[in-house]
């Protein structure tokens, strides 16, 4: 696989045929796939990195909230 960098959630919406790029990726790091998640979250631009924690921290359940976080360091 290509390595991808700086996309938006939009373009990443798109490439991997979701609705919302943001609670998959949520999705892929309760489901246990670390190094996925590590993998998809690096390929965010700066900007959408922002919005994935305004959307963890809002719609997603607070048990994962440190765990994840602390994944996205």
């Amino acid at each position: 696989m290509t390595k991808r960098h700086s996309k938006t959630a939009a373009q990443q919406c798109r490439y991997y045929e979701v609705d919302n790029f943001f609670e998959y990726l949520a999705e892929v790091y309760i489901n246990g796939n670390f190094s996925t998640f590590r993998e998809l979250h690096k390929e965010l631009c700066r900007e959408a990195r922002k919005d994935f924690i305004d959307f963890l921290l809002s719609e997603v359940e607070p048990i994962y909230w440190r765990e994840i976080l602390k994944e996205t360091i």
